[in-house]
């Protein structure tokens, strides 16, 4: 009887196959993922949309941290004043004013650094593109494209450098002479023609090596390189160079070698041309500047009284006549041509 009132014994089986339940910790991952991805995307508009001076007063925050509660205010950059609203500002009747707004020490010099950055980064890549432009130009000229070795380009802080040097069997000026060869004129006027629309200035030095002109001391290699400068930049002026635009024109003779081991190398022969990158003024120099842009002369001195020595006056034939004199400022005079003047393009 006992066995007959026994419940029945239920067996289920179960059938094993395709993929079972992963849970939900692969969700939280993915929403801490997709949490953090948005703090970075905001953090990055907030920094591209925060002003230089807001961008300080962050940083000074770092820098002391413990401002606010010596200081007191809502923020680091909050103006110290008793009365809230005011600050150097009196016009900002709501709230206080920050520092990073005003027109503070600070201020300045982070919009300063930024500029010189943003300048730094424009000067880079304008440099850039007159390099290409001209290894572009003299790669298309059949003449030029053996010459294309003497030509030496580099980027440094100071602006673009190109140096033009001499090779043993292709030199740039006949020996001993500032009249460029044919391949020199080339050259220097594809420079010139890159540079035109150049807006910074632009220094031109000629170099020597150490080998002597010629026993006459009256003329050396400082004469020389000088005269070689100068004729490079007759012709960069001819190629299409603002004649405006160069700001120095040096001979340096042999003092800066290009190889130093060896005095007397072609490579020591050259013309170097630099684009002068815009330096940035600091404080000081800025004050300089503005003094020296202020000064004038004493009220005691009048321009165009000073005498000149007679030993240094010019020859008679120069001098202005006698009604001429009545107007020194006109635009219009002009001094008499030297009796059998040449011309300057001899």
């Amino acid at each position: 009887m006992a066995q007959k009132d026994a419940p029945p014994i239920v067996i289920k089986r179960v059938k094993k196959g395709g993929h079972g339940h992963h849970g939900g910790a692969w969700k939280i991952a993915y929403a801490d993922f997709v949490t953090a991805m948005m703090a970075f995307f905001l953090l990055m508009w907030v920094l591209g949309s925060t002003t230089a001076g807001d961008l300080a007063g962050i940083s000074a925050y770092f820098q002391n941290p413990l401002r606010v509660s010596l200081s007191g205010g809502q923020g680091s950059g909050d103006a110290t004043r008793i009365i809230k609203g005011g600050g150097d500002n009196i016009s900002k009747v709501v709230g206080e004013e920050n520092r990073a707004d005003a027109d503070t020490e600070q201020r300045r010099m982070s919009d300063s650094s930024v500029t010189d950055v943003e300048n730094a980064r424009k000067d880079r890549t304008r440099n850039e593109m007159v390099r290409d432009e001209i290894n572009s130009k003299i790669d298309i000229d059949p003449e030029l494209r053996n010459a294309k070795g003497q030509i030496f380009m580099d980027i440094s802080a100071e602006g673009l450098r190109i140096q033009v040097v001499d090779e043993k069997n292709r030199p740039l000026f006949a020996t001993g002479s500032a009249t460029p060869t044919p391949t020199a004129k080339r050259l220097l006027r594809i420079i010139g023609s890159a540079l035109k629309n150049e807006p910074k200035p632009i220094r031109i030095e000629g170099h020597t090596d150490n080998t002597r002109y010629s026993a006459n001391s009256a003329y050396s290699n400082w004469e020389l390189s000088t005269e070689r400068a100068l004729s490079a930049r007759r012709e960069m002026v001819a190629g299409g160079l603002n004649e405006a635009k160069v700001s120095q024109v040096i001979g340096f003779a042999d003092t800066i070698p290009l190889n130093t081991q060896d005095p007397k190398d072609p490579l020591n022969r050259r013309i170097s041309i630099t684009i002068l990158n815009k330096k940035p003024i600091n404080n000081a120099d800025k004050v300089s500047y503005e003094k020296a842009k202020a000064e004038k002369l004493p009220d005691n001195v009048k321009p165009g009284t000073q005498e000149i020595p007679p030993n240094l006056r010019a020859p008679a034939q120069f001098m202005p006549k006698e009604d001429e004199k009545k107007s020194p400022r006109n635009p219009q005079l002009e001094l008499p041509a030297k009796p059998n003047q040449k011309s300057e393009n001899r």
